[in-house]
């Protein structure tokens, strides 16, 4: 028997399924951004990349995700 549930979040608004337990770290992987340069907030709480391998994710969190994008 698993012990995976699915559950809901909310990324940058909307709503996703996810399986749970989840990482942010595994959820950026899912996304395909995990090499990519971002700020990620639960819950209007910052996390830091040191953070994102043991930072859980729970039903109805608010992921935000925002790109760092360089110019000039």
């Amino acid at each position: 028997m698993s012990d995976s549930e699915i559950t809901t979040i909310f990324i940058n608004g909307e709503q996703r399924p996810m399986v749970a337990p989840q990482t942010v770290a595994r959820l950026l992987e899912e996304l395909e951004l995990a090499d990519k340069r971002v700020a990620v907030e639960v819950n209007q709480e910052i996390v830091p990349r040191s953070r994102y391998q043991a930072h859980q994710l729970h039903n109805a969190d608010r992921v935000e995700i925002v790109r760092a994008i360089g110019g000039g």
